[in-house]
């Protein structure tokens, strides 16, 4: 089995730009990056425009409503210094959970573009979305 990697479109001064194809992947995986797209409706809809019908998109990130608890636990155990632990964890509290999105902020984003819902799982500080693009039907007269 062959697999090919390639980076879903680039950013530059916060516009989107996609030289991909249509239809090109089955798979979609996008970690820990959504909560920075300047245009993340856009950013759904360009993944969707690039997935192959009956493909889906995984996307992996961390929850706007994640507890301050939840976020200093999982910020504990990541095994850092304590200095880079209080940045750590100051950097989720200040600037990153200010940019995250909470399960209904995604049922709402994906609403608004072809997609037809997501499956949606939560963790501790964290959710995972997945999308998929239904193949066509076609009706028999």
């Amino acid at each position: 089995m062959q697999y090919e990697f390639w980076i879903l479109g680039g950013f530059r001064y916060g516009s989107f730009d996609s030289c991909i194809a249509k239809e090109t992947f089955d798979f979609i995986v996008c970690r820990a990056a959504f909560k920075n797209f300047s245009e993340p409706r856009r950013a759904l809809e360009e993944m969707y425009r690039v997935l192959k019908p009956g493909g889906r998109a995984l996307i992996i990130d961390l929850r706007s409503d994640a507890s301050r608890e939840s976020i200093n636990d999982a910020v504990d155990g990541m095994g850092l210094s304590a200095a880079n632990r209080v940045i750590t964890k100051l950097t989720f509290r200040f600037m990153l959970l200010k940019r995250s999105y909470s399960r209904m902020g995604f049922e709402e984003l994906v609403a608004q573009t072809e997609f037809h819902g997501a499956e949606i799982r939560e963790d501790l500080i964290g959710l995972e979305v997945l999308v998929s693009k239904e193949r066509p039907r076609f009706l028999i007269w």
